[in-house]
């Protein structure tokens, strides 16, 4: 072969080897962020070509899937009462993508999931239409309907978690949307979109999980455990040496108290009436440090999974003295989601045991086969058993005799704890206060149930009506009472 002809050659082979390691590259390395990209319209195609299978509460499905009459897009997927269980499922949007269980678990529902290619490979032979798997919540029907009913016109969310298991009851946020209103990929679903979009209220945000708020007084069971456990407070029922007018460290501003009889008061009666002054105070003497440590076995400072992603509850890991009093009484920097407080109060239900939260309870094939099924997890243990049990001695003090009667559900058998919460919204409280309410309720067999409601905003409520008690109270109240129904 002659020079030239062998420099053709060279070149020639040079190509096909780019090209080849080019193909290689596309195919394997960059394959799952050329799937996912948003503009890859052939991965939505599938998604939807296709029965999707269903997300299911109490054995029944809550979504399903119908023929859209769309050229590219078969079905299109529909929701049973979608405002209600929309914090739940998210949304599969033709046009809009998909977010929470819908996303998490699209390979299940899709039926594209590596764990179903015997199911696909078995229609293939058969001649079955392809469908997809079947998610399996932990979800209550009676317990989420009791949350959204209650919370109503009202801006706020709730969460109702098992506190044995870590199985979640109920997710609801309000103001919520229908996620079936933006299925498809038409115009009215791009309308629809938008209008979400542009809303002031942010339904589409799920406060139950994303959104954090001051938590006010409801962390002062948190306060209570750490100076429980730290030997800060030995019985509960003794003085404590707080004078009315305790001062914030490193001010000269006193401890405001919203309610009379502070002075000194123990820790029982300090968590019925809810003075600031013993557990700022108490706040100060554990020290920041080991208010951290006792916030972080909570679960605050990390995100938690269930497998939807909550955000990150805060307590200030640099806060000076006068800011850890502050967060002491969940103010300052303290910021929490809903998720978190009922995390703490199932903790607490369950003697200390803390259980990580979870909604998904199966995975299912197309033909039920079960998938994977999620086995309840211990996340840590904030407190002693000792202490858990003096804790719900002094939350069932504030049902029964203090601000949180309107929660106590009159049951035999059952024991109500519960901690009412009013937290300060806006610079120098300029904006109305956020009401809270965190609860268990207690049998003979344990607890079955713990509860947390934020209300974020009740329209028609004079300010000085807005309390955790007043407001939140009897939306735990409905919800527990439906758990216990349930089981009956």
């Amino acid at each position: 072969m002659n020079k030239p002809l062998r420099r053709v050659a060279i070149f020639c082979g040079l190509l096909v080897l780019a090209l080849l390691l080019r193909d290689n590259w596309l195919q394997y390395v960059r394959a799952d962020e050329l799937n996912a990209h948003p503009k890859n319209k052939r991965v939505t195609i599938e998604r939807y070509a296709s029965q999707r299978g269903n997300i299911i509460v109490d054995g029944k499905p809550i979504t399903g899937s119908v023929d859209s009459g769309d050229t590219f897009y078969t079905y299109k997927r529909t929701y049973v009462d979608g405002k209600m269980w929309a914090p739940v499922t998210g949304y599969a949007s033709q046009a809009f993508d998909a977010n929470q269980i819908e996303k998490i678990e699209d390979g299940i529902l899709t039926g594209n999931d590596d764990r179903l290619f015997f199911d696909r490979t078995m229609a293939m032979f058969t001649g079955e239409k392809k469908k997809g798997g079947d998610v399996v919540t932990t979800l209550s029907g009676a317990a989420q309907k009791a949350a959204f009913k209650g919370l109503g016109s009202k801006t706020g969310a709730v969460v109702a978690i098992e506190p044995s298991t870590g199985k979640i009851l109920a997710l609801a946020s309000t103001p919520s949307y229908d996620p079936g209103s933006f299925a498809g990929y038409h115009d009215k679903d791009a309308k629809a979109w938008q209008a979400l979009e542009k809303d002031k209220n942010k339904p589409k945000l799920n406060r139950a999980l994303r959104e954090i708020y001051p938590p006010g007084s409801v962390f002062k069971v948190v306060t209570a455990a750490a100076a429980l456990e730290s030997g800060k407070v030995k019985d509960i029922n003794a003085a404590t040496d707080t004078p009315e007018g305790w001062k914030i460290p490193l001010s000269r501003v006193p401890m405001k108290n919203h309610a009379n009889g502070c002075a000194n008061a123990s820790l029982n009666e300090a968590l019925r009436i809810s003075c600031n002054s013993v557990f700022a105070k108490l706040g100060d003497d554990v020290g920041r440090d080991k208010m951290v440590e006792m916030a972080e076995k909570f679960g605050f400072n990390a995100e938690q999974f269930t497998p939807v992603r909550s955000a990150a509850s805060v307590y200030d890991k640099t806060a000076d003295r006068g800011g850890n009093a502050l967060s002491s009484i969940g103010q300052f920097n303290t910021a929490t989601t809903p998720l978190q407080m009922a995390m703490v109060t199932a903790a607490i239900a369950n003697d200390g045991k803390l259980m990580k939260p979870y909604m998904i309870d199966e995975l299912r094939a197309p033909n039920v086969d079960l998938i994977k099924k999620t086995e309840p997890e211990e996340l840590s243990r904030p407190v002693s058993q000792g202490t858990a049990q003096q804790l719900q001695a002094m939350m069932e003090n504030v049902v029964e005799n203090g601000t949180g009667a309107n929660a106590d559900l009159h049951m035999d058998g059952v024991k109500v704890g519960g901690k009412t919460g009013t937290a300060q919204h806006g610079e120098k409280n300029s904006k109305r206060p956020y009401a809270w309410f965190i609860s268990y309720a207690k049998t003979d067999q344990g607890s079955p149930v713990a509860v947390a409601v934020i209300v974020e905003d009740s329209e028609g409520t004079d300010r000085e009506d807005i309390s955790g008690g007043g407001l939140a109270a009897p939306i735990a109240r409905a919800v527990m009472k439906a758990v216990l129904n349930s089981r009956s």
